[in-house]
């Protein structure tokens, strides 16, 4: 038993020390593993300077198929959870905004093939407005938005 253990201890730290050595020799770089990111869309200023950044076109359209799932009041904007799902077809992008935020765009998610259209994260919001979800599915751009009410503010409030 102490065998084994000790077996997959050295096999890890080998593996470990080889990842180390190969980016020292600059044969792995971490540029080449980080995601990418829609600089303009996160640096916006305006929800609709987000939405044209971020999917190329500023016509949207409400849809009943899209659903988020966050607080009606988050006693600190600091940690606001928020879940956005859509049953609309061949959905490419989700992506979420926080109107009220200095810098609207506060998530972006690139969905592969048969992917199921179901997202969570935690984002911070200033102060009260509304949770704008952004849905791509082929060349159309979906939105749906919820209002959430903050009793302390997460972006410096």
């Amino acid at each position: 038993m102490i065998d084994v253990k000790r077996r997959v201890f050295l096999k890890g730290s080998a593996a470990a020390g080889a990842v180390v050595a190969a980016a020292g020799a600059g044969l792995i770089a971490p540029q080449a593993v980080l995601a990418e990111w829609n600089e303009a869309a996160f640096r916006s200023k305006t929800v609709a300077d987000a939405i044209k950044a971020q999917t190329g076109t500023d016509a949207t359209e409400e849809s009943a198929d899209i659903k988020i799932k966050a607080p009606e009041i988050a006693e600190n904007g600091a940690v606001v959870p928020v879940s956005v799902s859509s049953s609309i077809a061949g959905v490419t992008a989700i992506s979420i905004l926080a109107a009220s935020n200095p810098s609207p765009m506060v998530a972006s998610f690139a969905l592969g093939e048969s992917t199921v259209a179901d997202v969570s994260t935690r984002i911070k919001m200033g102060k009260t407005g509304d949770v704008i979800a952004l849905v791509q599915a082929g060349d159309k751009v979906y939105t749906a938005k919820k209002e959430v009410k903050v009793t302390i503010g997460g972006c410096g409030g």
